[in-house]
């Protein structure tokens, strides 16, 4: 909406921090520490463009606390990033691995830059060149990147090709996300999506609600989203409903047929117009008569403006921040279930960590054994947050926050850090 600015992505985070910190009385000095990144990195990187000339890029690299292990998080190229963003997702990286009790710490990194507007030979020299910035950082013990907004496995073989050079031998397990010829894992691929629907079956399972045949609606058609429609009429026989991508929102009570629904986004570049569908504005889409709503796009999309509108019995966040924490206390006074992102969308930090695994040991699994030991890790992490939601009487975001600090916290004083 015009006039309205979006609210600093890591005031949000440390207002989040703060909040779960006052409920369970953190030790002050703990606090403090946990509200600040242990390290970041300002690079500038020189890239020479096709057409002869060199351009100045400027690319972040955040490790907020690796107490629990080796830090862990995506690099975005995105022409709107800003160290604030990074700082907060590098932040949520941190609760995120340790909600899921996996042994890693949160980092994140981060290019401004547009790579829709850039050929493939400038985006592989942009790669390399942020590697070569950042990858002093790096290493299995220290610091393990991951694909994220505009990054691919492409994007991540051309920088474990540039780190395994730098290094003088193959070091492929710096960097997950990667294809599987390069080591990556069966399973990434929908990841992030399956561990979300996973959440939203054990969810509806708490709350008693039966998923076969119900509505549902998927703000973002990216990734995550596509991925996450495929698997929410596979796994949960639902319907989807309505859909929407940046050029438009659809809507069809009979529910979308999923593959159709990709052929003709990958001929058209969009979901906008699909034949039998009628157009959608993103607030109708997000305020539909639906038992679940996946936002799956982009920050701040459920806020203190229409959160009271929200008719979805479960809000399931795979996109990182979509819901304001004005918007949080909203929902939850409503009976809103929201099952928050940094447990809804943790499926793909935890695939990755399986690469990690895979990496080191030199043993690929198969992907219905990555299936099957996600699927654990989810079940696990959903049962412990909605366990503290109980018992501290507090929405789902805070408890989820709630058991990760104490994880974090755990380690930081057993390593004798306060």
């Amino acid at each position: 909406m015009a006039g309205l600015t979006k609210e600093n992505p890591f005031d949000i985070a440390r207002r989040q921090l703060d909040a779960a910190a006052g409920i369970i009385g953190l030790d002050a000095e703990v606090l403090e520490l946990l509200r600040w990144p242990m390290r970041e990195m300002h690079v500038t990187i020189p890239v020479k463009m096709d057409d002869g000339a060199v351009r100045a890029f400027h690319g972040f690299r955040v490790q907020y606390n690796d107490a629990r292990g080796p830090n862990k998080g995506g690099i975005r190229f995105h022409p709107d990033e800003t160290i604030d963003t990074v700082r907060a997702l590098a932040a949520w990286m941190t609760w995120k691995t340790a909600v899921m009790d996996i042994p890693l710490g949160g980092a994140k990194g981060g290019v401004i830059c547009n790579p829709k507007t850039m050929s493939p030979g400038e985006l592989e020299r942009l790669s390399r060149s942020y590697i070569r910035q950042v990858g002093r950082l790096l290493d299995l013990e220290k610091d393990v990147p991951a694909p994220d907004v505009y990054t691919t496995p492409q994007i991540m073989a051309w920088m474990a090709d540039e780190y395994s050079f730098m290094q003088g031998h193959n070091d492929f397990g710096v960097i997950t996300g990667k294809p599987l010829a390069l080591g990556g894992s069966l399973g990434r691929g929908d990841a992030t999506a399956r561990g979300g629907i996973i959440c939203i079956r054990e969810a509806a399972k708490m709350l008693g609600i039966n998923l076969r045949g119900k509505p549902a609606a998927i703000n973002g058609f990216g990734n995550a989203g596509a991925f996450a429609h495929k698997l929410a009429v596979e796994l949960l026989g639902m319907k989807v409903v309505a859909v929407s991508d940046s050029k438009g929102s659809i809507y069809n009570p009979d529910g979308f047929d999923h593959q159709a629904l990709m052929e003709y986004k990958k001929q058209h570049g969009s979901v906008a117009d699909f034949p039998g569908s009628t157009p959608l504005t993103d607030a109708g889409l997000l305020e539909l008569d639906v038992t679940v709503l996946i936002p799956a796009a982009l920050e701040d999309e459920i806020s203190c403006r229409n959160a009271r509108n929200i008719q979805a019995k479960i809000v399931a966040e795979l996109a990182n921040g979509p819901t304001t924490p004005e918007a949080d206390k909203i929902l939850h006074e409503r009976g809103v279930y929201l099952i928050p992102d940094l447990l809804c969308n943790a499926g793909g930090v935890t695939v990755s960590y399986f690469e990690m695994v895979q990496n080191a040991s030199g043993w690929y699994w198969e992907e219905e054994v990555v299936h099957r030991q996600l699927e654990k890790k989810m079940a696990a992490a959903i049962k412990a947050v909605h366990q503290a939601a109980v018992q501290y009487s507090v929405d789902n975001r805070t408890a989820a926050m709630i058991v990760a600090i104490r994880r974090v916290a755990e380690a930081m004083k057993l390593r004798g850090w306060v």
